[in-house]
């Protein structure tokens, strides 16, 4: 009887053993760029928008390491283009701030959200300096004076880091480069405490001006 028992018990656990080790290879994979190996998980039932203990999805995982082939294949089987993870990251915007120009067109072509509240994929590709994906950003239609959640638009996150290139191009794009974060600096603030001269004149030349108030003392 005992015998018994434990075969059934053995027998009941083993689909989950042979269930969990599908769910690391297909995770391993995703981050591995391995899309043969995904589809055949994939085809044997597991769900296109698997994702880890972070919440980051199949998609997720190959746009933030650059995995073009493997984006394009999660994307034409019909993948949640603009699902989040734990930090509130979707696919486009984790591809934009780790500079993955490729991944970051084929998301757009299959429909990702450009803007979004908060942090956008303009927000963090302007942070990181990434001319060529706020290039891309733009023409897609992404707002160039979108905020954050403390207010830093992406003229500010650009120079704040010193991005002179992609402070260019903003500015071009018809950032305002008056509108202050919630502290009320404005990006020439920002450029000026971060010691990037250059773009503070640059801001200077399109009209920007510091949001912070001037105290004159009278005696």
């Amino acid at each position: 009887m005992k015998k018994r028992l434990l075969i059934a018990a053995v027998a009941t656990l083993l689909p989950l053993f042979a269930e969990g080790g599908a769910y690391d290879d297909l995770i391993g994979s995703a981050k591995l760029g391995d899309t043969r190996t995904v589809a055949e998980i994939l085809q044997k039932g597991a769900s296109i928008n698997t994702t880890d203990i972070e919440g980051n999805t199949l998609l997720m995982l190959a746009a933030r390491d650059g995995h073009v082939e493997l984006v394009d294949y999660l994307i034409r089987q019909r993948v949640k283009l603009d699902a989040r993870n734990s930090a509130g990251d979707t696919a486009l915007r984790l591809a934009a701030f780790r500079g993955h120009p490729a991944v970051v067109e084929k998301l757009i072509a299959g429909g990702a959200a450009v803007n979004m509240p908060g942090w956008t994929p303009l927000n963090y590709a302007a942070f990181a300096g990434h001319v060529e994906i706020v290039r891309l950003l733009l023409k897609a239609g992404a707002d160039v004076n979108s905020p954050s959640e403390n207010g830093t638009t992406p003229l500010i996150a650009a120079s704040r880091g010193g991005h002179i290139e992609v402070v260019r191009l903003l500015l071009a794009g018809k950032a305002d480069p008056n509108k202050p974060q919630d502290s009320g600096e404005t990006a020439l603030d920002v450029a000026r405490k971060n010691q990037h001269t250059d773009i503070g004149e640059l801001l200077l030349k399109a009209g920007g001006k510091s949001g912070r108030s001037v105290t004159i003392e009278v005696r």
